[in-house]
């Protein structure tokens, strides 16, 4: 079976994306994301956006493709597998980034971003623990956080707590709390979604070329 290639996304590169491949980078950085000015605007063209995305996940076959080996490929049997669990699709970085296009047109990205961002941070070196706890709690937690997410008001209260005295397992009880939210709420509506049925169309189209 010939399967579509596509060059994978760096995650840090990612526009709206909170953390950095490298740790250190985040002393003395002001990112955007951690703004409580930060709104959630959509342009009108959004939906074109969205199709346009989909047809940059499918490159010509004409063009060339890469050894079935490549780390590259996304073929339609990865992307069915998707529909198995919320976790093989967190497993996947291109399933990241599908997913996440997915939620930004239900405008409810930041759930991603946050278990992208603590994911990230449970591999933060110990003497950066504090500052990178700071900032994921400020730009996601806080009650005034531009991207905040959505917990009760215990879980808030006992995160703020945690971070006084950061482990890279303080995040961990909220971090489940939006996984169930993503798994039981958006990742069903996300395996019906135009992007993700017309992704797999296409792949499995193109596998047949």
């Amino acid at each position: 079976m010939r399967a579509a290639a596509i060059s994978t996304p760096r995650l840090d590169k990612m526009p709206g994306m909170f953390f950095s491949a490298n740790p250190k980078e985040l002393k003395g950085t002001g990112h955007s994301l951690l703004d409580n000015t930060t709104q959630k605007k959509r342009p009108k063209t959004f939906g074109m956006d969205l199709k346009a995305y989909l047809r940059s996940m499918i490159p010509h076959l004409e063009s060339g493709m890469k050894s079935s080996k490549s780390k590259d490929i996304l073929s339609a049997d990865e992307v069915i597998q998707w529909s198995q669990s919320l976790e093989k699709l967190l497993a996947n970085q291109t399933g990241q980034v599908v997913f996440g296009n997915f939620l930004k047109s239900e405008f409810s990205e930041e759930n991603i971003e946050f278990w992208l961002a603590c994911e990230d941070y449970k591999k933060t070196e110990s003497d950066l623990l504090h500052c990178k706890a700071e900032k994921i709690y400020k730009a996601f937690v806080h009650s005034d956080a531009a991207k905040q997410i959505n917990i009760d008001f215990h879980t808030r209260e006992s995160t703020a707590k945690k971070i006084k005295e950061p482990t890279p397992t303080c995040f961990d009880e909220v971090q489940k709390i939006i996984y169930t939210l993503m798994e039981k709420d958006s990742y069903p509506r996300f395996l019906k979604s135009e992007i993700y049925l017309n992704l797999l169309n296409d792949l499995q189209a193109n596998s047949l070329k």
